[in-house]
């Protein structure tokens, strides 16, 4: 959880007891007004998330070690070092997956005019985006973390509504959440088709480095549309636009236990 000036992880230990970490944070956006300008924000709000996301997951992780009372110093070493190897090949796969790969399949179809080619390499990268999410539904353990997933949305909504922060009251809320992560990956989907268009059809290597240069710049453009998706339920338009991140949520988020709902209310409560 994250609030304007604190971030805070909860952990649900495999003896029931949850860890909490939380300490002071202030986004770079507020700290310098450069970096709070339209657009630029939205880039460095991504990068924030990516660092903090990390860390939250390097501290899942020692909880997990640390559960394992016989674990010896060499092991929680050689564990460290794993997950962070593994953070490293998620992301260069992320990037394979999600740009490199689209852009292939374009390739094959021998599309020559700009605009067609990345209309196609579009539609092919939100396939894909689609097909893997629901590949993750599949997954035991990964429904498991998409509960968690809604009960930090339950959580939001029951602080949004102003509501004592306990399982009972959270537990009466939907799951999904119009500024959640998942509208904004569908948003960076979707602006990236609008923004690849304006530079036509990648042929050398340098333009297909271009593109992925461009990944700030889709960033803050998605960033603003998803704070306009927060803020201006009431308009059509936007609740449109909205529309196929909500939808994707039925996949990436779950009903949770009152258990889960706990821990998110932990990490909520330690923010606030």
């Amino acid at each position: 959880m994250r609030s304007p000036s604190r971030v805070a992880t909860a952990v649900k230990r495999p003896d029931g007891s949850i860890a909490v970490t939380a300490r002071p944070y202030v986004s770079y956006t507020r700290r310098r007004r450069l970096l709070g300008l339209p657009l630029v924000r939205g880039a460095v709000v991504l990068i924030e998330s990516l660092t903090l996301g990390m860390q939250a997951l390097g501290f899942s992780a020692e909880e997990s070690i640390r559960a394992e009372t016989d674990a010896k110093p060499e092991k929680k070493g050689a564990e460290r070092w794993a997950v962070g190897g593994v953070m490293v090949l998620s992301f260069v796969l992320g990037i394979g997956l999600f740009f490199y790969l689209p852009l292939f399949l374009t390739e094959l179809t021998g599309a020559r005019n700009g605009i067609v080619f990345n209309l196609i390499d579009g539609v092919i990268r939100v396939a894909i985006l689609v097909a893997y999410l629901f590949m993750l539904t599949r997954i035991k353990d990964m429904r498991r973390v998409f509960q968690y997933h809604g009960a930090e949305h339950k959580s939001i909504h029951a602080y949004e509504a102003g509501e004592d922060l306990i399982p009972a009251n959270a537990q009466k809320y939907s799951t999904a959440h119009p500024r959640c992560g998942t509208n904004f990956l569908f948003l960076v989907m979707f602006s990236s088709i609008f923004v690849f268009i304006l530079f036509g059809r990648p042929d050398t290597v340098a333009e297909r480095v271009g593109r992925f240069l461009l990944v700030p710049v889709i960033g803050g453009i998605s960033y603003e549309l998803l704070r306009l998706a927060g803020k201006r339920t009431d308009v059509a338009a936007v609740r449109l636009m909205a529309l196929p991140g909500m939808w994707l949520q039925r996949m990436t988020t779950q009903e949770p236990d009152d258990d889960q709902v706990e821990v998110a209310l932990r990490a909520l409560r330690a923010v606030l």
